[in-house]
């Protein structure tokens, strides 16, 4: 949980709650900025109900309140949290590129082994660009998809380590970024991934995640079923340790 710990540490509660929508497929929390997180229904449905202790009352939690939700077995509940979470960082974007995830890792994983945790639809084209690609996923979306067990194998062996930002919801994170080699380079992707210099600290290089241009239509999506590649109204950033 240090993840988490490190990100709650550094944000400014000072704001209310304004709004909070749970779709299928994404998380938005609307405070001082909007927040996303992915809902992970696949993995939430294996959990045991309530999946949510308190609907139609969240909105009279206190910000940090929801925040700490992040910290919650229930991954409904800690998806509220991580989008709380997003939704309270000040995203510095003189430090931020409008980069796509797939093409960082093309860039960095040239000719080099990548482990990508989290099926994505751009792997097809990772694989034609390094010499070995490791696909870590909970959910194996096809026969090249490898079990979350073997992480513990691909990882370190990799030169570049891409990481799904879920995967601070689901608390795997820390014991990922453990796995990885000290000269890998590391990246933290997706809309649950904090646009934040705190994940700078351990072990992280870049951070490909997303910034809400326009809440009320993003919230919308949200609330009507949009899968990530349907919302509408967003920023893709990158944001690097190094910035050059």
């Amino acid at each position: 949980m240090n993840i988490i710990d490190d990100l709650i540490s550094s944000l400014n509660f000072d704001v209310i709650v304004k709004d909070i929508r749970q779709g299928v497929f994404h998380t938005g929390v609307l405070t001082r900025y909007c927040g996303l997180a992915a809902t992970l229904p696949k993995d939430a449905l294996r959990q045991n109900p309530p999946m949510v202790k308190e609907p139609g009352y969240l909105m009279e939690k206190t910000v940090r309140e929801l925040a700490s939700m992040a910290y919650s077995e229930s991954i409904m509940e800690a998806s509220i949290g991580m989008a709380t979470i997003n939704s309270l960082i000040e995203i510095d974007e003189s430090r931020c590129v409008e980069l796509n995830a797939a093409d960082l890792i093309m860039e960095k994983g040239k000719d080099k082994r990548v482990t990508i945790v989290g099926h994505f639809p751009f792997i097809p084209r990772i694989r034609e660009n390094s010499k070995e690609v490791w696909v870590i996923e909970k959910n194996p979306q096809d026969e090249g998809d490898l079990d979350e067990a073997e992480a513990d194998r691909c990882i370190p062996l990799s030169d570049v380590v891409a990481i799904t930002g879920t995967s601070i919801t689901n608390h795997t994170l820390d014991h990922l970024l453990d796995l990885c080699a000290p000269g890998a380079y590391v990246i933290l992707l997706g809309d649950s991934a904090p646009l934040s210099t705190v994940l700078f600290d351990g072990r992280i290089d870049a951070v490909s995640g997303t910034r809400v241009a326009d809440p009320e239509l993003v919230l919308k999506c949200v609330s009507q079923g949009a899968n990530y590649r349907q919302i509408k109204g967003i920023k893709k950033l990158t944001m690097k340790k190094d910035m050059h």
